[in-house]
């Protein structure tokens, strides 16, 4: 498994999270939990197709994973890696945070 902070794990992820739909299915998941495509397409103007290849971007990216329930497929949240996106994010705003005191102190000297 890729490190959180890792450069090769982090486009694929920020790609899936950078689109609307994506993060609704993320919000809908991470309150709802698991659900099959059939009722996360209810209420949606969005096909269970479309659905579907959101979620397969989204499984790319190690967001989400899928179990068999039946007939059906349930897919659920991985949090660990809802996690590395949050401790990747710190990482950088840890990094703009000491760029911008070390250019304080430069100013102010």
């Amino acid at each position: 498994m890729s490190k959180p902070h890792s450069p090769k794990s982090a486009p694929l992820l920020f790609a899936a999270l950078g689109d609307a739909t994506r993060l609704r299915l993320v919000s809908r998941l991470s309150h709802r939990g698991p659900m099959s495509i059939t009722r996360l397409a209810a209420g949606s103007k969005l096909t269970r197709q479309a659905i579907t290849k959101h979620l397969r971007v989204m499984e790319r990216a190690r967001l989400v994973r899928s179990r068999r329930h039946g007939r059906e497929s349930l897919w659920q949240l991985d949090p660990q890696r809802l996690d590395n996106a949050r401790r990747y994010l710190a990482l950088i705003s840890k990094q703009w945070d000491d760029a911008l005191a070390r250019l304080r102190r430069f100013v102010e000297n």
